[in-house]
């Protein structure tokens, strides 16, 4: 069973909504998805892929769907680790900023005190 949820539901939402089968189309194939995941959102990824496997097909030679599989799974990971990473330094520049707001705060709370 797939687990393609929305990461903000809780779990008891995920145990009470039923196992479907969702059919999608990549790449010209047929599959039938199982999963207790959102049905639209599945057919969002399915689409997601169609697409990355069309745009690497018709940029290469290649005609082996294997390959053109491959090749687009290759690309979406990238564009995850880019997104992660562009994520952590996002984070990390947050935090740094945080705790100099925070040193901030404390001068002025300190500079009150002082008679």
């Amino acid at each position: 069973m797939m687990d393609m949820t929305n990461n903000k539901e809780s779990i008891k939402d995920k145990s009470e909504r039923p196992v479907q089968s969702i059919r999608v189309e990549i790449y010209n194939q047929t599959y039938n998805i199982r999963s207790d995941g959102d049905r639209e959102y599945i057919m969002q990824l399915a689409e997601y892929v169609d697409q990355k496997m069309r745009e690497i097909a018709s940029g290469t030679l290649t005609v082996d769907s294997l390959k053109v599989a491959i090749l687009a799974a290759l690309h979406i990971a990238d564009e995850l680790h880019q997104l992660k990473r562009t994520l952590e330094a996002a984070d990390a520049q947050l935090a740094s900023r945080s705790a100099e707001c925070a040193e901030m705060l404390d001068r002025v709370l300190k500079q009150k005190d002082i008679p």
